[in-house]
């Protein structure tokens, strides 16, 4: 897996309270709204079984990410279970370096460009900016000027409606919560089709 996987596919779909009974449905929502990288945050309760779960089923058509690895034992874990790339909150150098040590995508989460640049220093291979909501899309365009070699991915508070602006402001992903799924809301059918239905909503933005 490289960037340019992530570049094509720059809606994450961050799920927070699933289980490894719904994950699949989730996923497969998911999928059928044309989304194709999904982020399970490592706090939620059977999360390498979840990753299990969804490599099985899914293969190479979905892109797995742990988020909220905190060190780099849970990033270990998460990346046996299947994970492709491995999100943090925070900055911490040795969880970067146990998923380079695997070969995979070192996804760190920092705030100001001093942060950004030692992340990538340590080898990030793309710096989450978090809380993106509170310095908004222009923040991104502004860190590019003097450090337009580190790819930059946005999470916290994104939304149909400002996501476009950090894509053109040059993130190139964003990660989506809450705003796009919530597994707790997940109880029937009709709203399986309903997240299927916000999913292509999303999708169909980025592609418009």
């Amino acid at each position: 897996m490289t960037i340019n996987d992530i570049k094509e596919n720059p809606i994450v779909a961050v799920i927070r309270h699933a289980t490894p009974e719904s994950i699949v449905s989730i996923v497969g929502a998911l999928e059928a709204g044309g989304i194709r990288s999904i982020e399970l945050t490592a706090e939620t309760k059977g999360v390498t079984q979840m990753i299990e779960k969804v490599d099985a089923e899914f293969d190479d058509r979905i892109l797995i990410g742990a988020g909220t690895v905190l060190d780099p034992e849970t990033a270990q874990s998460v990346i046996q279970a299947g994970a492709d790339f491995v999100v943090s909150p925070t900055l911490n150098v040795d969880t970067i370096k146990m998923t380079k040590r695997y070969g995979k995508l070192a996804i760190p989460g920092a705030f100001t460009p001093t942060e950004i640049l030692q992340a990538y220093e340590h080898g990030a291979d793309i710096v989450k900016v978090f809380p993106a909501s509170s310095v908004g899309p222009s923040f991104i365009k502004n860190v590019q000027g003097p450090l337009p070699q580190i790819p930059l991915m946005v999470t916290g508070g994104i939304s149909q409606d400002n996501m476009n602006d950090y894509l053109a402001k040059g993130s190139i992903a964003v990660g989506i919560g809450s705003a796009l799924v919530d597994p707790r809301k997940l109880n029937s059918e009709q709203d399986y089709e309903k997240l299927t239905e916000q999913a292509r909503l999303f999708t169909n933005q980025i592609n418009g």
